[in-house]
């Protein structure tokens, strides 16, 4: 039998023509009109159709709307396709184990795929199936975001994020490998490899980049200052999801190490990042399609409005299209225009699915992060745990914050409050003791939200 291998199912050259990086990336997008951009994105999306319209996923989800193929003429007609999130995606893998049927695998002439899954932070871990051009746009997307940030063919880079089945560490390897000159350190998360010896290989190792999720990142700083470590770590630069998180005292904990934010999940890749002003974050809008929807009824917000996130990946139309994908974290436009001509966001701001609803206030438990990120008396570390009463229906919230001394649940609570706009409860532990609940040293995400209404 014969088939293509990897690379020969991957045009390279193509690629970087389609997607270029370092110089030639800013040098294309500096002076692009928005015009010619969407000139570029509508082209991209009539062949993504085509491929779409192949996939029994998407032939029964548009068919069932009613739409045709002759229906969708380009990009403006985008909004006359529903959108899906994963628990289509999920439904889709119980009816058709063990893959689903979104991928579109087709059979034995089908290029070659990787297969990973999400970590599973809202729930079961999701299959991931990527094809070899996919895989590599993705890849150069966060490479090309790294070495926009900064990275430098010098740099020793350390990576946090999970291995096993998770697809994070893995596509972090893959485009450092494959698109920057800088040595990477596949660390993973700390049941991989234990915290101590995480800092022990940033001061062995020379390691001068970090990237990772922000929560851990910043445990390992505790860890490095306890092991009095600093004195040999030349670390310059951390790339995470900053989110809600605070940079000032992220950046503080690593002693000045300047921190960059980006945005992305395992369906999609990088969705946005930071330019070296680090001001917003930039939507990679040559390969990415967003979309900011009302939480509640799914229209268009306008800009500086909060909206869902809602991806269509312009250039995965091998294995596995994502057509109006709802992420379902919340985030907003910033207006003006920056470095280039891609559109920015201000970040993750938290899950609509997460979302809690208090007397009428809608609560994000990340919020949390921001508002408790500068006290010196608290770890940073919290859970929230939400519960209902079973006689009056009120639903109420309870905060676990890790104090190390000296803090006022009253003058606590009320700072929530003011920073909520609702009251919540307010309990104290001591450090490490939410760790247990958050999995933070087992999770690429960390668990902030326990949901007990109706357990």
């Amino acid at each position: 039998m014969s088939f293509p291998s990897y690379f020969e199912a991957l045009d390279a050259k193509q690629i970087l023509a389609d997607y270029p990086i370092g110089e030639a990336f800013t040098a294309r997008y500096a002076k692009m009109s928005r015009d010619e951009l969407y000139a570029i994105q509508n082209a991209q999306f009539l062949k993504l159709m085509v491929r779409g319209w192949e996939v029994p996923f998407y032939q029964r989800l548009w068919s069932g709307k009613g739409i045709q193929p002759g229906d969708i003429q380009g990009l403006h007609d985008i909004t006359k396709l529903p959108v899906y999130d994963k628990s289509d995606l999920m439904a889709s893998i119980a009816d058709y184990p063990p893959y689903g049927d979104f991928a579109g695998l087709g059979g034995a002439d089908r290029p070659p795929a990787i297969l990973h899954t999400t970590s599973g932070t809202t729930g079961r871990p999701q299959t991931l199936l990527f094809g070899p051009k996919g895989r590599e746009v993705g890849n150069l997307l966060v490479g090309r975001m790294y070495r926009w940030m900064g990275l430098q063919p010098e740099d020793v880079i350390q990576s946090v994020y999970g291995h096993g089945m998770i697809n994070g560490g893995h596509y972090i390897r893959e485009a450092v490998t494959h698109f920057t000159n800088s040595i990477f350190l596949s660390a993973g998360t700390g049941i991989e490899t234990r915290s101590i010896s995480q800092v022990n290989l940033l001061a062995d190792f020379g390691v001068t980049v970090m990237v990772g999720f922000v929560d851990y990142i910043r445990k390992l700083a505790e860890v490095a200052e306890a092991e009095k470590l600093f004195d040999r770590i030349k670390l310059k630069m951390i790339i995470g999801h900053l989110g809600t998180e605070d940079r000032a005292s992220t950046e503080a904990a690593w002693h000045g190490a300047r921190a960059y934010d980006w945005y992305g999940v395992g369906d999609t890749g990088t969705i946005a990042g930071e330019g070296p002003e680090r001001d917003g974050l930039y939507v990679w809008e040559d390969a990415q399609f967003l979309e900011l929807l009302d939480v509640d009824h799914g229209t268009p917000v306008g800009q500086g409005e909060t909206g869902d996130m809602v991806v269509t990946c312009l250039y995965k139309d091998d294995v596995a299209p994502c057509i109006r994908f709802n992420t379902h974290d919340i985030t907003q436009e910033m207006d003006g225009r920056g470095e280039i001509a891609f559109k920015r966001i201000t970040g993750f701001k938290g899950r609509s699915d997460n979302m809690v609803k208090l007397r009428g206030i809608n609560l994000f438990p990340h919020a949390i992060a921001a508002l408790i990120e500068n006290r010196s008396d608290l770890t940073g570390e919290y859970i929230c745990t939400v519960t209902r009463d079973d006689v009056t229906q009120r639903d109420d919230m309870m905060v676990t914050l890790e104090s190390r001394g000296g803090t006022s649940v009253d003058q606590l609570a009320g700072l929530l409050r003011q920073g909520l706009g609702v009251e919540v409860g307010v309990s104290l532990c001591a450090p490490g003791e939410t760790a247990s609940l958050t999995q933070i040293d087992v999770r690429q995400k960390p668990i902030r939200l326990i949901d007990k209404r109706g357990v």
